[in-house]
């Protein structure tokens, strides 16, 4: 492994948790006054911070959405989580196979603490890192593309940022990797190949099973 850390991202790359949020973030813009397809969803906030809606929001239209906005939309998404989310396919193989093969291994996520422990929990990948590895954009100031998140997971790791590969699913996601000179993995499950290409993704892949050999 030419890697002495690697940083997954958790929703989209652990768990199947993108079609499920973005759809109940859709829903509750557009209940709000807001209106919002699916597809705007996944193109506007997919792989940023729940501070990055409240920016989005207030740019297009010049009003702030309700102070308890952040609370209702957890408990929505926590609610539908706890009922059907998934380990996304193949993940379960790829960090079995780096724990027996000694490779640091940790998550960097631009949801909250909880959002990360409600999903990795319900998906039984909770104990694969444990709350030593699960870095949150809450634990510093600027979320994806800021490089501010894996910068923070790599000096709490005791790794060079240059000894590090960040899989990631989403532009934000890629953006911020390249930003903290990390080499990055897109993975193409919901990104169109060539937006994590734009990004700068070092390398693209479309099935879990690819990851380890291009990690080699």
């Amino acid at each position: 492994m030419r890697y002495d850390l690697i940083i997954f991202d958790n929703d989209g790359v652990l768990v199947d948790s993108e079609p499920i949020s973005n759809q109940i973030l859709a829903d509750y813009l557009t209940e709000l006054g807001q209106p919002t397809t699916y597809e705007e969803s996944l193109r506007d906030f997919m792989g940023g911070s729940v501070q990055r809606i409240h920016d989005v929001v207030r740019e297009k239209s010049g009003r702030a959405l309700p102070v308890d906005f952040d609370a209702s939309f957890h408990t929505r998404v926590f609610d539908e989580f706890r009922r059907r989310l998934q380990p996304v396919p193949g993940v379960e193989t790829v960090l079995e196979k780096l724990a027996a093969g000694g490779v640091p291994h940790c998550v960097g996520s631009s949801g909250s603490h909880e959002r990360i422990r409600v999903a990795l929990t319900k998906t039984g990948l909770f104990e694969r890192f444990g709350e030593g590895r699960i870095f949150s954009s809450q634990d510093v100031g600027r979320g994806k593309p800021a490089p501010d998140l894996f910068l923070h997971a790599a000096k709490e790791m005791g790794v060079e940022p240059g000894r590090c590969a960040v899989v990631e699913d989403s532009p934000l996601g890629v953006q911020a990797a390249v930003a903290a000179g990390m080499d990055v993995y897109g993975f193409t499950a919901m990104t169109p190949t060539a937006k994590l290409a734009e990004a700068g993704a070092t390398e693209l892949f479309t099935d879990m099973a690819e990851l380890l050999q291009l990690l080699q």
